[in-house]
């Protein structure tokens, strides 16, 4: 069974002993990555704590690490990390990973621009010259704006933050990839799943 395979099969949930040919069944994790470090393949990222990859829900401390295979055969596309758990467009919040609490922090922004039905071929966001996506989120500090894009909202929000928030990383506003791994030993991951990054169903 190829590795596709395995995983389109894993992502409708049939029995993981049916689809791995295991006689000791596994588990599965699923969460959003806030760190990868790839001199020693070690990823930590953010459960999921409804595992529902539609509606998810980034709240579950502590935050897990993992180690991903050596085998690239069982790895695929490596992990982005980034800070940004959750925009709220409605509330004026947004909700990031603090490396230095080790804990989520929400911030109040002002809304400066806001557009919805965004899909990840819009104009706005995708460069049909090159056919790449453009590079968000875009951080202006003169402006003390940062332009962020959510694919599943479909919206491209630019939010104004205190100044304070610009001295972090830009990758604190960016969303980290979404992430699932099988694995038997705590830590230790046999299979190495980029949902973010992984279209299981194209052939």
């Amino acid at each position: 069974m190829s590795m596709k395979s395995m995983w389109r099969t894993l992502l409708v949930a049939l029995p993981l002993a049916m689809l791995l040919g295991c006689s000791e069944p596994g588990k599965v994790d699923q969460g959003r990555v806030i760190s990868y470090d790839d001199a020693t393949k070690t990823m930590v990222f953010i459960r999921d704590k409804a595992n529902d990859t539609q509606n998810p829900d980034y709240t579950y401390l502590p935050p897990i690490t993992y180690t991903l295979p050596t085998d690239p055969d069982e790895v695929g596309p490596l992990p982005k990390a980034g800070g940004r758990m959750k925009i709220d467009n409605k509330k004026n919040q947004i909700t990031i990973f603090d490396p230095a609490t080790q804990n989520f922090k929400t911030i109040d922004f002002v809304m400066v621009d806001y557009k919805e039905n965004i899909d990840k071929k819009h104009p706005l966001v995708f460069d049909k010259e090159t056919d790449k996506a453009k590079k968000f989120p875009v951080i202006d500090k003169a402006k003390k704006t940062v332009t962020i894009y959510s694919g599943r909202q479909k919206t491209l929000s630019v939010i104004q933050l205190p100044e304070e928030y610009f001295t972090m990383p830009d990758s604190t506003w960016d969303a980290g990839d979404e992430a699932r791994v099988y694995y038997k030993e705590d830590g230790k991951v046999l299979r190495f799943m980029n949902i973010t990054k992984t279209d299981i169903f194209k052939k």
